[in-house]
């Protein structure tokens, strides 16, 4: 099969990829992050400072407002997103807690909308465009369990299960017992593992033929049990998917 990819396009993407969660770096900070040497990085920086995409001090990068219009296309026009964050924001009015809605992004999950709750503080700051490991978080796991095997093996060859609490999962099998159990069951807890003191729970919106998307909540796991979860919200999460399953949206 002939490539007709330009991998220098895709090492740009990643160079702007790597700066989620980071609001400027050096030249050293993006080669780290990429596996670009620090010649290749400081490139691709000069390049995005060339168009406009960033800007530089002469040590540190920054993104621009400019990047905004990569995401415009996407988000133009498409009366879905509103529609998918009604759904989050009613599930949000019924259990008092946040409601997101994520796809997986080779080893990463990627928020797609969000319905924060007022009143509910985590500290990990979340909002559309947000990257989580998928094997720390419940979506990403509720999406894992969803891959087939070859898919699966393509990701444990890829991810880098990175301890981010004492009870992260790192190993491959702890975490195909753990999707095997997602995978029965319907739905993803997941406690402490991406935070200490934080428990979220996902389902899966399954629609074949469609790129896969999971929603979630969370809480405090100090506050909310799992099995006040597993009663109180398990039951308003499973309607939301469906009504995202039935209207088509993803």
């Amino acid at each position: 099969m002939i490539d007709e990819t330009v991998q220098s396009f895709a090492k740009g993407l990643d160079v702007l990829r790597s700066f989620s969660g980071r609001s400027s770096q050096t030249i050293t900070d993006v080669s780290e992050r990429t596996g670009l040497t620090r010649a290749a990085a400081r490139r691709f920086l000069r390049t995005l400072c060339q168009t406009g995409l960033a800007t530089t001090d002469g040590k540190s990068f920054r993104l621009s407002p400019a990047v905004l219009e990569l995401g415009q296309a996407y988000l133009s026009g498409k009366t879905e997103q509103q529609a998918l964050l009604d759904i989050l924001m009613d599930v949000t009015r019924q259990i008092g807690e946040s409601a997101s809605a994520a796809v997986l992004d080779g080893t990463d999950i990627i928020y797609v909308s969000r319905s924060a709750a007022r009143d509910r503080v985590v500290s990990i700051g979340l909002s559309i465009g947000s990257r989580l490991p998928a094997h720390a978080t419940s979506m990403g796991q509720a999406l894992l369990a969803q891959l087939d095997p070859a898919a699966l093996d393509a990701y444990f060859a890829a991810a880098r299960l990175v301890a981010l609490t004492p009870h992260t999962l790192t190993t491959r099998k702890a975490l195909e017992t753990r999707l095997t159990e997602v995978r029965a069951r319907g739905y993803a807890i997941v406690t402490d593992e991406l935070e200490v003191g934080l428990r979220s729970m996902a389902v899966p919106v399954v629609s074949p033929g469609r790129p896969g998307i999971a929603i979630n909540t969370s809480a405090q796991s100090a506050r909310v049990t799992a099995e006040a979860m597993v009663s109180g919200y398990l039951p308003v999460l499973r309607r939301a998917a469906r009504q995202i399953q039935g209207s088509g949206l993803f």
